[in-house]
């Protein structure tokens, strides 16, 4: 068994790099295509390819790692040999899911607090659950909020791949008592009436306009609002039909009422967009803007409209699963959040109707 990092030069100059993967009589390829080198033409070229090439050596030495390791009963010699930050930053290079960058992120956090602990090169045999919970303090020192449980959750990921692939005789994990701090801060919502007003007020881009009213009526987030054209729309029946949403890849069929629809405008081709917006960046600035300029004095993002549009939900007497429902979520628990959200609001307006006696 083996596994040898080939290069091939293409026309263009640059070059392309896979992985020659030999088990068992068998052989096959893993291309690296995202690792891709540039022609060598710059100083910056041949040191960003120096960079690339390190990040191919790392993944090769990861696969040739599982390679040995899922070729036994039993942990090989594979996890002593395999420096944790090396597999690490393969695993993270390789993982496609949307958290992807909050993924990098915590390699690279991780990454920081070993050079801190000049721990660098440890192996997995050498992953104790006190340099977890160490690693724990430092996220907590670090970030505040939900940061800390919110990277150490994909850490705790990265690490169980590891020992579903034996590289780990044991789970770390599961002597790990210290928990991340901080918890998940209390998110701005816009109230129906502040809807009303920001529906009133005008607005430098009407396309992104109509669209963050059409997040706050529908529950849709942004990247399901982008990427929305009007073959999803049946008009008819008054719904998204055969609509898959980006996070979660599960078809789903969204009613609309009166208000979206009207917010979508006039029909196009099946292939056109509903609405043709900027980047993510873009728009939370312009809706930012926005918000200003209607006196609104709450910090909003896209997020902060699906977030309304549960939460209003809740005000209005919707149920748990209801919620769930109209937003297309997986699961009730995520939809219990807005409930809580609609009972704070209801406690804080009731505490304006104290008197002193």
């Amino acid at each position: 068994m083996s596994v040898t990092l080939r290069k091939r030069k293409n026309a263009d100059g640059s070059t392309s790099l896979r992985l020659d993967i030999y088990n068992n009589g068998q052989r096959s390829y893993e291309l690296l295509s995202h690792l891709k080198l540039e022609k060598p033409s710059t100083p910056l070229a041949r040191e960003n390819n120096k960079d690339l090439l390190r990040q191919a050596e790392a993944i090769r030495v990861a696969r040739a790692a599982e390679l040995e390791a899922g070729g036994y009963n039993l942990v090989s010699d594979a996890g002593k040999r395999t420096v944790v930050i090396t597999w690490l930053k393969s695993y993270s290079e390789n993982y496609k899911k949307k958290d992807a960058r909050n993924v990098s992120g915590v390699i690279n956090r991780f990454e920081e607090y070993l050079k801190a602990e000049r721990k660098m090169q440890i192996t997995f045999p050498q992953l104790t659950p006190a340099l977890i919970e160490g690693f724990i303090d430092y996220l907590n020192d670090l970030h505040k909020g939900e940061g800390p449980s919110s990277y150490y959750a994909r850490f705790k990921r990265a690490i169980k791949t590891a020992y579903k692939k034996r590289l780990l005789k044991e789970n770390p994990l599961d002597f790990v008592e210290k928990k991340p701090k901080g918890k998940a801060a209390e998110k701005e919502i816009l109230t129906l009436e502040e809807l009303k007003v920001l529906s009133g007020t005008p607005c430098q881009n009407d396309q992104l306009r109509r669209a963050a009213l059409y997040s706050s009526v529908t529950g849709l987030a942004w990247i399901d609002v982008k990427n929305l054209r009007w073959r999803n729309i049946d008009l008819k029946n008054k719904n998204i039909r055969r609509y898959a949403r980006t996070k979660t890849k599960e078809a789903i069929t969204v009613a609309l009422n009166d208000t979206a629809i009207k917010l979508m405008g006039e029909p196009g081709n099946p292939d056109d967009l509903v609405f043709v917006l900027p980047t993510a960046n873009g728009a939370n600035k312009t809706l930012q803007a926005w918000v200003d300029r209607a006196k609104i004095e709450k910090k909003i993002t896209w997020h902060n409209l699906r977030h309304s549009a549960g939460t209003n939900l809740a005000l209005s007497g919707t149920d748990v699963l209801g919620i769930s429902k109209v937003l297309a979520q997986a699961s009730v628990k995520h939809a219990q959040r807005y409930i809580h959200a609609a009972e704070q609001m209801k406690r804080r307006e009731t505490d304006k109707l104290n008197i002193e006696l």
